[in-house]
C-alpha cells in the first residue's frame, strides 16, 4: 500500500507521535490502527439505522422527528447542568 503525505500542525503531530510511543508503536502504525477503528459518516448512520430497528422489534420504541429532536433538546440541556462542553 502506498503511503500517503498528510500536513497538520507540528503539535498536533508531536502530541500523536507521544501518544503512539506510549503504545509502543511507530506514528505510521499508531494512525493506521486508528483509522481501522474508527467509523465513517455512512458506518455510523448505518449502525443507527440498525440500532433503532431492533429497538423498534424489540420494544415498539420509534419516536417521531419532534421527539426526537425533543429529545436532543432534553440531553443537551442536562450536559449544559453537568457542565459539559
Amino acid at each position: 500500500m502506498p503511503d500517503a503525505n498528510l500536513r497538520i500542525p507540528a503539535d498536533a503531530r508531536d502530541r500523536l507521535a507521544e501518544i503512539a510511543a506510549g503504545e509502543g508503536l511507530s506514528l505510521r502504525s499508531y494512525l493506521a490502527r486508528l483509522a481501522e477503528t474508527l467509523l465513517t459518516p455512512a458506518e455510523r448512520a448505518e449502525r443507527a439505522e440498525k440500532a433503532q430497528a431492533v429497538l423498534r422489534e424489540w420494544n415498539g420504541y420509534d419516536p417521531n422527528e419532534a421527539e426526537k429532536a425533543d429529545l436532543d433538546a432534553e440531553l443537551d440541556r442536562r450536559m449544559s447542568e453537568a457542565g459539559a462542553p
